[in-house]
C-alpha cells in the first residue's frame, strides 16, 4: 500500500487501488461513492490528474498500466469502464457509461432531491452500458465517449469529438457525432 492510498484510508475518504508507481496528482479527485477501493483500480505507473467516480448504484473503473488521465477529465461509471495499457485521456475529456440522470422528468427530479438531501441514490436505473478502450488509444482534449462504446487499440479520438458508436482499432475519428476521418497507419505509418 503506498502513502497516498494509506492517507486516504486513514482520512476516511473514498479511495482506490493504486499499482506500483501509480500516482494521484494534486488535481485528481477520487469519488468512490460506495467506498470500496476495489471498484477503482489504477495500474502501474499510471498518472491521474482528473476525476474518477463510481455511483452509489454501481460502477467499476479499471485503468491499465502507463495510462494518463488529464486535468479536468472525468471518468464516471455506474456500470464498468476499462482502459487498456498506455491509454491517454487528455485534459477535459469525459467518459460516461450511463445517462447520469433519468430521462423521465419525475425520476430525474426524485434523483436530484436525493442527491441534495442524502446523496446519490443506490436504487436507480441510469441505463448503464460498459465502455472499453483498447491499448495505446488516445482520447483527445474535450472529447466525450458515451455509454456502450468500445474504442479499439491505437485508435485516436479527436479533440472535442462526441463518440456514440464503436471506434475500430487504428482509426481516427472526429466531430459531433464522431465519424471516421482517417487511419493511423495511413496518416502516420
Amino acid at each position: 500500500m503506498n502513502l497516498d492510498h494509506l492517507l486516504q484510508r486513514l482520512l476516511g475518504r473514498p479511495t482506490c487501488e493504486l499499482g506500483v508507481g501509480a500516482r494521484l496528482l494534486s488535481t485528481a479527485r477520487i469519488r468512490n461513492i460506495r467506498r470500496d477501493a476495489r471498484l477503482i483500480r489504477v495500474g502501474e505507473h499510471s498518472i491521474i490528474r482528473g476525476e474518477l467516480l463510481t455511483f452509489a448504484h454501481g460502477g467499476r473503473i479499471e485503468i491499465g498500466s502507463w495510462c494518463y488521465v488529464g486535468e479536468g477529465a472525468r471518468i464516471w461509471s455506474g456500470g464498468a469502464i476499462s482502459l487498456g495499457d498506455r491509454v491517454l485521456v487528455a485534459h477535459g475529456a469525459n467518459l460516461f457509461d450511463n445517462l447520469t440522470h433519468p430521462i423521465d422528468h419525475h425520476a430525474r427530479h426524485k434523483q436530484i432531491r436525493e442527491i441534495f438531501t442524502t446523496g446519490h441514490p443506490a436504487d436507480i436505473d441510469l441505463d448503464d452500458r460498459p465502455i472499453s478502450i483498447g491499448d495505446d488509444a488516445w482520447v483527445g482534449a474535450g472529447a466525450y465517449v458515451l455509454r456502450g462504446v468500445q474504442i479499439g487499440a491505437r485508435a485516436i479520438v479527436g479533440a472535442g469529438a462526441v463518440v456514440t458508436k464503436d471506434v475500430a482499432a487504428d482509426t481516427i475519428v472526429a466531430g459531433n457525432p464522431a465519424v471516421l476521418v482517417g487511419r493511423v497507419d495511413e496518416t502516420y505509418g
